[in-house]
């Protein structure tokens, strides 16, 4: 059972608050519980490497623990950009006004550095006029920023002087690790404060949840880069299009877009290793593809080969961004050179198209389903911080909302498993071997 924190007993009746009267069967128990597993056996036992989790039911609680008239509440979003920022601020902020008629809420500029006065960046008011369009372009309007998070005393400082009773935190690993780290100050000072987070990553590798928002419209903008690169391809003689896309640790964009689209012929991820050379290789399989087809489409994670890459450094310390993520090295310009060079050794004329479309897909305004997801979060984030709800994030597991500890979604990296059925069915679709390692 993955337990949800709360700040105390909830004594204000919600049907007094929200001004759009919800039916009765609307509000949900605490009681109610999701299985993880929801695949049995005939003796009706679940796999026994599934975990022991039931996940709490997100939704409006019959009681809350704030009085929403006399909340302040603040929104931040923080690390790199991604589809459906806006539309979440933007549900937040409607859901709070307009619902529980909350009229009290802040937006913190740049990400968790916003909390830091000595940075100078003042929060802004947010209200329903200053919000209203902002589902229809990219990016945060409250901007973003990696890093911020060195000292946390002085953020927790920062939201008990403005009067912060609720705060919303938008973004992926690093921003989850540092909300938890946010509530644990918060609790040690006695200072109730209700921390929910709500997961954004394109990557979608965050557990215990079934995607990300921005996910979606991430490989479905992908999608165009990977027909570019298969029209390039297919009209030049040895024609090799590479596309490179966003994925340090997971490949799902990757893979989720070689699957839309289907005309790429490689996936090379991060969770599955190959060798360059040798006669299981990968450049001696796309060797044999071009003498067969006359053509190749490549889609590669930006985390894919990196232990390629390290094998032909001189050595020396690894770089970190302001997130603490190690700095990747370009695999798409690696591989291209590569890929130039193996056929020239063996005066073979190709023509290769590299396309790195990774800020295009950043920036992107949601899709349609995004736009859903993305505002049925906003939602169910303000139930939870109404209800006194904390430490927690806001989650969707086999169709159904749910609320899952900050601690449990951060213990793990969510990544595709090579033995899958969902990795099956990209090695299906594009043809390449299970293998391109010699061992």
């Amino acid at each position: 059972m993955s337990s949800i924190k709360s700040l105390g007993e909830r004594t204000v009746l919600t049907t007094n608050v929200l001004t759009s009267k919800l039916e009765s069967n609307y509000t949900v128990s605490d009681d109610k519980r999701l299985l993880y597993d929801t695949i049995i056996d005939e003796n009706g036992s679940t796999a026994e490497s599934s975990p022991n989790i039931t996940f709490e039911l997100a939704g409006p609680r019959e009681h809350l623990y704030f009085d929403p008239t006399k909340t302040k509440s603040a929104i931040v979003t923080c690390g790199g950009l991604c589809p459906g920022l806006n539309n979440v601020i933007r549900s937040i902020v409607m859901q709070s006004w307009y619902n529980y008629g909350s009229r009290s809420i802040l937006g913190i500029r740049y990400g968790f550095g916003g909390l830091n006065p000595t940075k100078g960046y003042y929060p802004i008011e947010l209200t329903p006029d200053r919000v209203r369009d902002i589902h229809l372009e990219g990016g945060t309007i409250l901007g973003s920023s990696r890093g911020g998070a060195e000292d946390l005393n002085i953020q927790v400082s920062t939201l008990q002087k403005l009067g912060i009773s609720i705060l919303y935190c938008i973004g992926g690993d690093g921003t989850l690790r540092g909300a938890h780290e946010l509530y644990q100050i918060a609790e040690k000072k006695g200072y109730k404060l209700s921390v929910i987070g709500i997961p954004k990553t394109i990557d979608n590798d965050i557990s215990y949840i079934q995607k990300s928002f921005g996910f979606e419209t991430a490989f479905s903008t992908a999608v165009e880069s990977i027909y570019a690169a298969h029209i390039e391809a297919d009209g030049a003689p040895n024609g090799i299009g590479l596309v490179k896309l966003m994925g340090r640790h997971s490949g799902f964009i990757a893979a989720s877009a070689a699957l839309a689209m289907s005309s790429a012929n490689y996936v090379l991820v991060p969770e599955v290793p190959f060798d360059l050379y040798g006669p299981k290789g990968f450049l001696k399989h796309l060797e044999d593809r071009l003498k067969n087809r006359g053509h190749a489409v490549i889609c590669v994670a930006e985390g894919a080969g990196q232990e390629l890459i390290e094998r032909e450094k001189s050595g020396g310390a690894k770089s970190f961004d302001a997130s603490g993520n190690v700095a990747f090295d370009d695999i798409g310009h690696f591989l291209r050179d590569k890929i130039k060079d193996y056929f020239k050794e063996k005066d073979v004329e190709i023509n290769l198209k590299y396309i790195d479309p990774s800020y295009i897909i950043r920036s992107a305004p949601a899709c349609s389903s995004d736009s859903i997801f993305c505002t049925m979060l906003g939602q169910y984030a303000v139930h939870a911080g109404m209800a006194g709800k904390t430490d927690c994030i806001i989650g969707q597991w086999n169709n159904v909302f749910t609320h899952i500890p900050i601690e449990l979604a951060i213990s793990s990296r969510k990544v595709i498993d090579p033995e899958s059925p969902f990795w099956c069915n990209v090695l299906e679709a594009t043809g390449q071997p299970a293998s391109m390692l010699n061992d």
